[in-house]
């Protein structure tokens, strides 16, 4: 072996070149490299303005700035190079030719025009002795011929390549670094390392650190391998193992685990089908090693249905008289309501008709909707369920999930039936008009096929994939309002509409119920506290404003707590609490009692409005100015509201001579109608009666009677039309100290729903024309030559009178 020097000497000695640091590849010198330049890569745009054979300086930065800017901001070690070619490709990047020159040390950084220039001088590299190297290039050799064979990306020959190569130790180095595949770092010591014996034993630890991270691989592979051997080994013993027991007619996989299952299947009392596909997948089951994902899977199904009720069921009991003992002990009230359930049981007891109807409660907060759920099935005999569907968005909340799905369950409705473990419960479906759909499903849909009972008797949920009859099942739904329940659905439901409790059944409920049921919650003696008329009323009044009992719960249940803590610290407790205690326990009432005007005024009428938390009192206020005819509409009112002012003025320009108004009032005058509480959204066509009412006391200068509220919608030839709400309406009249209430002559039929004792306090009077609604609330009568009052239909029940 003949070594010679590094081949530097035809480099200037100092030279003056541009930065170019690249971040993929390494260039050594005396090689010509091909690199690809990514489009991201900051080399990039500086080798887009270098013509081809500039010198180029080939830095390494310490990681402190780039561009450099001093010669601390990089490697003292740069390598000089031409740029040989740069072709730019198609997708942004460069094919950059570099051949590679000398190292060259950095004597120093200056910036022109922007760039960084790096002031250079070459290094001159003896090489040692060759007697001390020469064992090192041949050990270097031989690791070399150990690792290619490794790799078929290199030529069979390379060990002789690299040995007829050979032009001096360091240059030996740098040739073999750069044809091998060394990781990154390894090549940028190889270039930084100026001694040629320093890159020499740098490329010998590299070879050998690669040697072993492949055998390390290559035993990880080999166990990888045994492993998978191993496994389809035992899979293959376990088909034989099968195969045997066939043919000793042992058909079942003989684990204990599916024997038992076996034991189950054939007591579940599943219909031919559920049986088929039960038994189907405990084959499988058999088949799949119990160390496997899917066995897991298998079994939980297989679970799922033999836990179902396929014939367990209670047995129904059908004494009416208990069953209404069991409703009025926890139900005051709701005499409508609680006469349905008792007529549902009587028809079960006659004819056991499965396709019974869905009873559907509907009202306000508070009610006792949820509650009379559990009655019914207390009475029955029956388990109870119950979930809520409000703000479901998914189909698969009740119709379950598809078993390719990880961690697919069954629906909420397959839920409640394994839970109650009978196929005959009653399972109670609340808040069914808060229901959404989206990109999921429509779960209004699912809930169709649930309670629909011509087709819940094969009911599929897409977990099981098997018919579940649900036509056994008592199903009872609740809702606040019937407006937001899909049209499909509400065509399969019963509406049973409950209205707000008068103030006398919540002084009942609450002597009967919630003061007990308070008192215990709170560890006192019901014997020695007692809760007076007076302080239920003033919770009642001047602490609640609902047409349900949550919050009249909640302001007993205050009153308990502040009392609790007076006993526990020694204070004297009053045995009676009455309005005295409750003030000074709750502090003033954040109520005001709701009640009507105080005196007759003009251009304010009084009218009657429904929510969803009960009846209210709406007041309605006119005003007119100097103008040119203008009409202004305030308080926040729906389309529908502000088309019944529309309608309400059009009556009354039509019928001015009626009223004995000038036609030029309503071109010389502006009229501005408002309903006060203007953050309350309102809308509805009750209020037209009312609006026109207001309006003709407006024009007239007449005044309104204070003790007189109305509702009715209105038509353009003075027509009074059936509206809703009428229970709701009159008891809020009542509790507001209204005497008489005019309302459309057809709502008549209505009046059996509200309570005998509104019936009897109220004046309540029944119109068909818009003239005798005016007449009969205004103090006088509207004088013109033409006036005159419509008579009135004869009105039941007696307790109402007729005006005529």
């Amino acid at each position: 072996m003949d070594p010679k020097q590094d081949d530097t000497r035809e480099v200037p000695t100092k030279v003056d070149a541009p930065a170019l640091e690249l971040s993929s590849s390494v260039v050594f010198p005396n090689d010509v490299v091909s690199i690809q330049i990514s489009d991201n890569d900051p080399a990039l745009d500086l080798l887009r303005d270098f013509e081809d054979e500039t010198m180029v300086a080939i830095v390494f930065s310490t990681g402190r700035a780039y561009p450099p800017r001093r010669r601390t901001d990089l490697h003292p070690v740069c390598v000089l190079a031409r740029v040989v070619q740069c072709v730019d490709l198609p997708d942004g990047a460069m094919q950059a030719v570099f051949h590679g020159l000398s190292r060259a040390r950095v004597l120093g950084v200056k910036q022109v025009d922007g760039r960084s220039i790096i002031r250079t001088e070459t290094l001159t590299i003896e090489d040692p002795p060759a007697t001390d190297t020469n064992a090192r290039i041949l050990k270097i050799l031989d690791l070399v011929g150990e690792y290619a064979p490794r790799d078929g990306s290199y030529p069979e020959d390379l060990e002789n390549i690299l040995r007829l190569n050979v032009r001096g130790f360091g240059r030996f180095a740098d040739l073999v670094a750069a044809y091998l595949h060394l990781p990154l770092s390894i090549k940028r010591d190889m270039v930084l390392a100026v001694d040629p014996e320093a890159r020499l034993d740098i490329l010998a630890d590299a070879i050998r650190g690669e040697l072993e991270r492949n055998t390390l691989e290559e035993e990880m592979h080999g166990q990888v391998r045994q492993q998978i051997e191993e496994r389809q080994k035992e899979q293959y013993l376990r088909q034989q193992l099968r195969a045997i027991r066939r043919e000793l007619g042992e058909e079942g996989s003989g684990e204990e685990e599916i024997e038992e299952l076996r034991a189950r299947l054939s007591k579940s009392g599943m219909p031919a089908e559920t049986l088929e596909t039960a038994e189907r997948e405990l084959r499988r089951l058999g088949a799949v090693p119990s160390s496997s994902a899917e066995y897991h899977v298998i079994l939980s199904y297989v679970n799922w249905l033999l836990d179902m009720p396929w014939k367990k069921r209670t047995r129904d009991r059908y004494d009416i008289e208990a069953a209404r003992a069991v409703l009025e002990e926890q139900h005051s009230g709701l005499e409508k309501v609680k006469e349905r359930m008792i007529e549902f049981l009587a028809v079960r007891k006659l004819k056991n008709d499965k396709s019974a109807p869905v009873i559907c409660l509907v009202g306000p907060p508070g009610v006792g909707k949820t509650t009379l759920g559990r009655s019914v099935a207390r009475a029955m005999g029956r388990k109870f369920e119950r979930m809520s569907v409000g703000g479901l968005r998914d189909e698969a909340e009740i119709k379950g999930h598809r078993r390719t799905y990880v961690g697919a369950m069954p629906g909420k409705i397959v839920q409640l039936m394994k839970r109650s473990g009978v196929k005959n419960p009653v399972i109670q479906i609340d808040e069914i008009d808060k229901m959404g759909s989206d990109a999921r499903g429509d779960p209004a849909a699912a809930v169709l096929e649930v309670l629909d009972p011509e087709v819940n008797n094969e009911f599929r949920d897409y977990y099981l994939d098997v018919g579940v009859d649900l036509s056994e099942a008592i199903f009872i739904v609740t809702a606040n309002v019937v407006d937001t329940i899909p049209a499909a659905l509400r065509d399969r439901l019963e509406i049973l509409r409950i209205g707000g409790y008068t103030r006398s059944e919540k002084l009942t409920i609450g002597r009967r119920h919630l003061v007990p049921r308070a008192l215990d919650a709170h560890g006192l003696d019901a014997e020695t506290l007692r809760f007076t008329t007076p302080g239920l009323e003033l919770l009642i009044d001047g602490h609640t404003r609902e047409a349900g009992l949550r919050e009249f719960e909640r302001a007993i249940s205050a009153v308990c707590r502040k009392i609790a803590v007076r006993v526990v610290e020694g204070r004297e407790v009053a045995t009676r609490v009455g309005r005295p205690l409750v003030r000074e326990l709750l502090g003033p009432a954040p109520f005001k009692v709701e009640t009507g005007l105080k005196q007759p005024e003009v251009g304010v009428a009084t009218g009657l409005a429904w929510t969803a938390a009960g009846g209210a009192l709406l007041l309605i206020e006119a005003n007119r100015m100097p103008g040119r005819g203008e009409v202004k509409v305030t308080g926040r009112l729906g389309e529908v509201m502000q088309e019944s002012v529309s309608a309400a003025l059009s009556y009354i320009r039509a019928n001015a001579d009626e009223f004995n108004i000038e036609p030029s009032t309503f071109k010389e005058n502006d009229l501005h109608i408002h309903f006060p509480d203007g953050a309350t959204p309102k809308d509805g066509p009750s209020a037209g009666v009312a609006i026109a009412t207001c309006l003709a006391s407006l024009l007239t200068d007449r005044a309104i009677r204070h003790d007189v509220a109305m509702t009715g919608e209105i038509t353009l030839k003075g027509k009074v039309l059936e509206v809703g709400g009428i229970k709701e309406k009159l008891i809020a009249a009542h509790r507001c100290g209204i005497r008489r209430v005019l309302i459309p002559a057809a709502n008549l039929k209505d009046l059996e729903e509200v309570p005998a004792e509104v019936r009897e306090r109220l004046d309540i009077v029944a119109t068909t024309e818009v003239m005798t609604n005016i007449c009969e609330a205004m103090i006088g009568r509207p004088g013109a030559k033409n006036s005159k009052s419509m008579p009135i239909e004869a009105v039941e029940p007696p307790a109402v009178r007729a005006k005529a």
